[in-house]
């Protein structure tokens, strides 16, 4: 298991390594998003995943409730009544980027 975190630290490290450019954190959370959150959703955040709803706009509180802490902000209606969703407390430090990241998309019209 500890083999496995590892991997993923390194992974994450050298995908927020660009070429000697500084990435914002939008460009960090585009990433973060990419390794992390296309196995369910979908790998455009506007539109439904296979597992996943469409998380385009989520605000930071959601972020760090949902993905670090396997629960919803006080008050939230969920999109979806699944809960499969497991934590991934490891992103914490990446929340910041991956809210950037999602709060610049519009969620799509239904």
């Amino acid at each position: 298991m500890r083999r496995g975190w590892i991997l993923i630290s390194g992974l994450l490290l050298v995908l927020a390594c660009g070429e000697g450019k500084e990435l914002s954190p939008a460009e960090q959370g585009a990433r973060v998003y990419a390794v992390n959150c296309t196995a369910c959703h979908h790998p455009d955040p506007t539109r439904d995943g296979t597992l996943g709803p469409a998380i385009a706009g989520s605000s930071r509180e959601l972020l760090d409730a949902r993905v670090v802490r396997g629960e919803y902000p006080p008050g939230y209606t969920p999109k979806r009544q699944s809960q499969q969703m497991v934590p991934l407390p490891y992103l914490a430090p990446q929340i910041d980027a991956l809210a950037a990241y999602l709060g610049e998309l519009s969620p799509a019209a239904n």
